[in-house]
């Protein structure tokens, strides 16, 4: 592997078997070069930085000033952001000229910017606020004035027949007390007043029945319903109002009546009696409007004016904020030297980026006029390094399925380079049909065909989560349509696709019989499951025992590779005992009972007997010096399945006694071994001390490590059994999707079909593709998926994944503009 890094061997480097070999730096950086440095460290990202001060809060760290003014630069920012998709504008994604921008006289601008902002939008919510209020005042004009003048109609007609009533004779219709008195009497009665304004509809009601409460029914109130929805001033929404008069009579009333208006947020306006003056009225408010809306449209064009203006710098701003703030975020992280000229960092970094981060370390020396370069030292520690795996678009979906179950530990074997195969291939085999394939195929296509558009836009949670899973879609869809070839389905219907049926029938009837009833009469069909079996009785037993069969010897295949990656880690990590007393009784013991059987499965299949395995195996346990009579499948089967029992049981002890003994042994041998070391330098002894604090000069815990290793081996014998189960619903899955596919064709398309009927014909077609979308395209590509998630994640990978690293964050710009804030 070392050889293939370097470019030396016959094969090209791995990058996924292995993470990145990794190494712990230190910087040591002159402060007027710590800014330009961390800046080119950040275009790069290959560095993670450690923090240097976990005991400081955020206030009292060296650079909390500058993060705090780049932080109000970022409000102010965010604060034209959100006044610019108020407005409609959209910043420039991809500014012109790209300037070099102070950043002083950045936030001075910002800060100009921002306050001249502020106030355009006081004085435009001021304006628009008195043209709501003149727009009201207008309504309440025209309707007030419409009861005005009908009143005044009424009383001017009543006055012209009382008129002409006093003129005619007296009868006997005549009243005692003349109208004539009545009126002598005008001197007595009170002048009433009025309140004019805007109630909301909603609450007009409630409104009219408070106040006629409040002022127990000495009040008369008019009501008029506004036509078009009027903007209210003080909220600023667009609601329905109804424009009010209310008649009262005395000071309290008033009072009341004022008290009811301002609690349910009723506007008041003054009106006149005076017909003349309304008039008048009328006309100046509707040039104030006129005056008011120009004034309110300028006001817009100047402040759209601004914000366009903001838009087109907007992106490169925000990233230089961004930048600067993450830039002082990182020296937050540094530790300043005792002379207080130089800052110390120490970060993860990948072995093959060093001379890429010395040339930056160069270039930024040089670019600060820095006198002193940064000096570059690598560190040697038994810290457990970061895992970084140099993924690209294809392999990066397949290598966040594995990180979901845990981060690889660090260079420990990788099962998303074997996931990007048997993955997609565990799908189709419960995904087989190549109809349904070729769909998926289509649907992953678009997405790859137009990824450059989608990976630039904003996409929904679920929509990103498929386009993130592309390729993975694609993989799904090739394999599925390679199973469903194998399985001879397409929408369930088989089809003679490499050649004709290898069998006839004998006669009419044997359609309906077992396949005795068929003869073979051309070579066995070439590729795949003969379309013959397709409809004949013996269809589902006949698939069932392919796929259950088919679903243990894929298991038991992956179990093993799962073993063998337990050898390459334990070779790798030189970890002898791991080889001795965990890979090889794992292997026999697997393999002297499940891979047996995977071996009878296949000698039955290429003998065609007619052994019952359930019966071989259950009484390879029970009765095992029992003759096997007609379930014999080989010459000295009974001896070979002694020597495999044998095999296995021994296998069991193997796996739980020797380990924890050696291990005591090593810890005693190491330890006695410390005890007479030579002394060391004070640098290297403080390193010892601090590394082996941990776990060198702990105890060891015998019961501990053999309790744990009694819990290792049951779980394994136990696993090798539930695993082998656990892989049978490849063949469960399977079936379900065939026998839906199945229903749905034959229940739906055919029966539709059946009635020769166009209309019947076009609704069943519309529902087939429904519900095969719908049911077996969502759901069931959902639950294949979901089901080979699990026997990657349990099955394949607690063999030998331990998953308990963490990931290579780096320090990047690129990363840190992908960030939302």
């Amino acid at each position: 592997m070392a050889e293939a890094r370097a470019g030396g061997g016959c094969c090209p480097p791995m990058d996924l078997f292995r993470s990145e070999a990794m190494q712990l730096v230190q910087l040591i950086i002159p402060i007027e070069s710590a800014h330009h440095t961390v800046s080119y460290l950040g275009d790069l990202g290959l560095l993670q930085f450690k923090d240097l001060n976990p005991d400081k809060s955020p206030f009292q760290r060296t650079y909390a000033a500058q993060i705090k003014k780049f932080g109000e630069m970022a409000r102010k920012l965010r604060f034209f952001k959100e006044q610019m998709v108020k407005a409609g504008i959209t910043p420039l994604t991809k500014p012109g000229a790209q300037t070099e921008i102070d950043v002083d006289d950045l936030e001075v601008k910002l800060g100009e910017l921002e306050a001249e902002l502020v106030e355009m939008n006081a004085n435009n919510e001021k304006l628009q606020r008195s043209y709501n209020e003149l727009v009201e005042y207008k309504l309440v004009l025209n309707k007030a004035g419409e009861f005005f003048s009908s009143a005044l109609r009424n009383a001017t007609a009543l006055q012209k027949e009382l008129e002409s009533q006093q003129t005619g004779e007296e009868s006997l219709d005549t009243p005692l007390l003349q109208d004539k008195e009545i009126l002598n009497e005008s001197s007595k009665q009170v002048k009433l007043g009025f309140i004019t304004g805007l109630v909301l509809k909603e609450k007009s009601m409630p409104f009219e029945r408070i106040i006629f409460r409040a002022t127990r029914g000495n009040v008369y109130i008019r009501q008029a319903a506004v036509e078009e929805p009027v903007v209210d001033p003080v909220s600023g929404e667009k609601v329905e109002k109804n424009v009010f008069v209310v008649f009262y009579s005395g000071e309290k009333a008033k009072t009341k009546i004022l008290k009811i208006c301002e609690a349910f947020g009723a506007n008041r306006y003054p009106f006149t009696e005076d017909f003349g003056k309304q008039i008048q009225m009328i006309s100046e408010v509707s040039g104030r409007i006129s005056e008011m809306k120009v004034a309110i449209d300028a006001g817009l064009f100047h402040r759209s004016h601004l914000l366009q203006t903001i838009g087109d710098q907007f992106v490169q701003w925000n990233t230089l904020v961004r930048k600067e703030k993450s830039i002082y975020h990182t020296l937050n992280m540094l530790s300043l030297d005792v002379t207080k000229k130089c800052l110390v960092a120490e970060g993860w970094s990948p072995v093959f980026g060093t001379k890429q981060i010395q040339d930056a370390l160069q270039r930024a020396a040089f670019d600060s006029n820095s006198q002193v370069g940064t000096i570059f030292q690598i560190l040697h520690t038994t810290e457990l390094p970061p895992t970084y795996f140099r993924t690209n678009k294809f392999t990066s979906a397949f290598q966040d399925i594995v990180d979901a179950y845990g981060v690889a530990k660090y260079q420990e074997a990788n099962p998303g380079v074997y996931t990007i195969v048997t993955f997609p291939f565990l799908f189709a085999v419960m995904f087989g049909d190549w109809g349904h394939g070729i769909c998926m195929l289509l649907a992953a296509f678009v997405f790859i065909i137009r990824e450059k558009k989608l990976s630039s836009q904003k996409l929904g949670d679920i929509t990103e989560m498929t386009f993130g899973g592309r390729y993975v879609i694609l993989m799904m869809a090739l394999f599925s349509i390679y199973t469903g070839l194998i399985y001879n389905e397409f929408f369930s219907v088989p089809f003679e696709l490499f050649a004709p049926s290898a069998y006839a029938c004998r006669d009419l009837s044997c359609r309906d019989a077992t396949t005795e009833g068929l003869i073979k009469v051309r070579p066995t069909y070439p590729f795949g499951v003969d379309p013959v079996w397709h409809g004949s009785r013996s269809e589902l037993p006949f698939l069932n025992s392919l796929k259950m069969k088919m679903s243990i010897l894929l298991g038991v295949a992956q179990m093993n590779l799962g073993i063998i990656l337990s050898y390459f880690n334990a070779t790798y990590f030189k970890n002898s005992l791991n080889i001795w007393f965990q890979f090889i009784p794992q292997m026999i013991f697997l393999n002297s009972l499940f891979g047996y059987l995977s071996l009878l499965i296949i000698v039955k299949w290429s003998t065609g007997s007619q052994a019952d395995l359930y019966h071989v195996m259950i009484y390879m346990f029970l009765s095992p010096t029992d003759e096997l009579g007609e379930n014999q499948l080989f010459p000295r089967q009974k001896t070979v399945q002694l020597v495999l029992l044998l095999l296995a049981l021994v296998s069991v002890p193997w796996m739980l006694l020797p380990k924890p003994f050696l291990l005591k042994k090593q810890h005693e041998a190491r330890h006695q071994g410390e005890s007479y070391t030579p002394l060391q330098s004070t640098e290297e002894s403080l390193q010892l001390e601090t590394n082996h604090d941990s776990h060198g000069h702990e105890e060891f815990e015998f019961s501990e490590v053999f309790v744990h290793q009694m819990i290792h081996t049951i779980e394994f014998v136990l696993g090798a059994v539930s695993n082998t189960a656990s892989y049978l619903r490849l063949w469960a899955l399977s079936l379900a999707h065939s026998e839906l596919s199945s229903v749905f064709y034959e229940k739906v398309l055919l029966l539709a079909w059946g009635y020769h009927n166009i209309f019947i014909l076009v609704i069943g077609a519309i529902v087939f593709i429904f519900a095969t979308v719908g049911v077996l395209l969502v759901m069931e590509t959902l639950s294949a998926f979901l089901h080979a998630l699990r026997l990657h994640w349990v099955e394949f990978q607690n063999k030998f994944y331990e998953g308990d690293g963490y990931k290579f964050y780096p320090f990047s710009f690129a990363l840190v503009n992908d960030e939302d804030e």
